[in-house]
C-alpha cells in the first residue's frame, strides 16, 4: 500500500527556514554575547533564498533580534519575527517534521520532545510545533508509538531521508544502552513508525554518532544525503582520534547497504575539523551539520585547514548551489550548530492523487 505522507529530501523546495533567536545563556555558558551575531550572519546568507521565519522568546528578545538584522543590512521583507516563548533554539529537535500528504500539500509531524532527557525546562519547547502550525495554518499531527499508543520521543536531528523512501539513523540514538527516549520501542517498532509518518520503506541503521554528541548520535552530525543514492559521511582518518573507530564503521556499513529502490550508495567523505575543545570538553565540530536551502547551502567552520576541504567536496556535490561557510567555533560550544538550528517548512507540489 501506497504511503498516505512523505518526508522530502532537504533540497526539496522550501517555503521558509524557521529558526529561534538565542537568549539562554546557560546553552552558551559565557559566550552568549557573540552568538546572536552569528545567527544574524545565518540569516544575511539565508534571506536571498528564501524567508526565514523566526521565534523571538519575548520583546526584549524580539527587539535585539530586529536590532542584529537591520546592522547585517537584512531587508525585513525577508523575514518574519514571532513572539513565542523558547527554552532553546534547537529547532531542528524541537520543531516539527514537514511532510507531503499524497496530493502534495503539507502538513507537519509532531514528535514528543523531552530535551533529550537532560533539562527539565523544555515545557516551552514542547509547544513549539503548534505554535509553528499556527502560524503557517498548516496541520500537526501527533506522532504516537506502534507499540503502545503512547507519544512517540524522536528528534529531527536524529533522522534523515532522500525523499523516496531511504532513511539514515543511528543505533546510538534509538537502540543503545543510553538511548533515553522511547523504552522498549524496538528496531522493528521504529521502523513502522517512520514508514507511518515518514513514508519510509528502508531505514539504514549506522552505528554512533561523532564524539561531543550529547544527543546520543543524531545523524546529522555524521551523514548527510545530498541526492538520491549519494551520501556524505563525515571520516575521520587519524587512527588515535575517537572519531575513527566510529566513523569507519558507518563507512563500511554505507558501503554495503542499499536505498529504497535497491541501489548501492554512493559515499562521499568529509573530513573532520581538529577537535574543538573548551572548558577541557570535545564539542561536536562536525562539517556534516551543514544545511541545505533553496539554492544555497551553509556549512559551519572551524578556523581550521579542513574548512577549504569540506566547502570544496560540498561545492562538487552541490554544483547548483552557493556553498556559504558559517564560522561555528563559538556556536558549538552550544553543543549544535547550522542544521541543529534551523528547521525547514516544505513546499506544497500541488501533485494530484494517481
Amino acid at each position: 500500500m501506497a504511503a498516505t505522507y512523505c518526508m522530502p529530501a532537504e533540497w526539496s523546495r522550501h517555503d521558509a527556514t524557521w529558526i529561534a533567536w538565542p537568549h539562554h545563556e546557560p546553552d552558551w555558558p559565557g559566550k552568549l554575547e557573540p552568538i546572536p551575531w552569528v545567527y544574524a550572519e545565518i540569516v544575511r546568507a539565508l534571506a536571498p533564498y528564501e524567508r526565514v521565519d523566526i521565534l523571538c522568546h519575548n520583546e526584549h528578545v524580539r527587539d535585539d533580534a530586529q536590532r542584529a538584522l537591520d546592522l547585517h543590512h537584512v531587508a525585513r521583507e525577508c523575514y518574519r519575527l514571532h513572539l513565542q516563548p523558547t527554552d532553546r533554539v534547537w529547532l531542528r529537535d524541537s520543531g516539527p517534521t514537514g511532510v507531503h500528504d499524497v496530493h502534495g500539500n503539507v502538513s507537519f509531524v509532531r514528535w514528543d520532545f523531552n530535551a533529550w532527557a537532560k533539562y527539565e525546562n523544555f515545557t516551552r519547547d514542547v509547544q513549539v510545533p503548534l505554535a509553528i502550525s499556527a502560524i503557517t495554518g498548516l496541520v500537526a499531527r501527533d506522532a504516537v508509538r506502534p507499540d503502545s499508543g503512547a507519544a512517540l520521543v524522536l528528534e529531527g536531528g536524529g533522522i534523515e531521508t532522500d525523499g523516496m523512501g531511504t532513511m539514515l539513523v543511528t543505533e546510538e540514538w534509538l537502540l543503545s544502552d543510553v538511548q533515553v527516549r522511547n523504552p522498549g520501542l524496538d528496531r522493528a517498532g521504529y521502523e513502522r513508525a517512520f514508514a507511518e509518518y515518514l513514508g519510509i520503506t528502508k531505514t539504514i541503521w549506522l552505528g554512533e554518532g561523532c564524539v561531543g554528541d550529547d544527543t546520543h548520535g543524531h545523524v546529522d552530525d555524521i551523514a548527510r544525503f545530498v541526492a538520491p543514492g549519494v551520501v556524505v559521511l563525515a571520516h575521520e582518518v587519524d587512527p588515535v582520534d575517537d572519531n575513527h573507530r566510529r566513523s569507519l564503521d558507518n563507512l563500511e556499513r554505507l558501503r554495503c547497504a542499499t536505498d529504497a529502490r535497491g541501489h548501492a550508495l554512493q559515499v562521499v567523505t568529509l573530513p573532520y575539523p581538529r577537535a574543538v575543545i573548551m572548558d577541557g570538553a570535545r564539542l561536536p565540530a562536525s562539517y556534516a551539520n551543514f544545511y541545505i536551502a533553496n539554492g544555497v547551502v551553509l556549512v559551519p567552520t572551524f578556523n581550521d585547514a579542513n574548512d577549504r576541504i569540506a566547502l570544496n567536496a560540498l561545492a562538487t556535490v552541490f554544483p547548483t548551489h552557493a556553498v556559504v561557510g558559517i564560522h561555528a567555533v563559538d556556536l558549538v560550544w552550544g553543543l549544535g550548530t547550522l542544521h541543529c538550528l534551523t528547521q525547514q517548512q516544505p513546499s506544497a507540489l500541488h501533485r494530484e492523487l494517481v
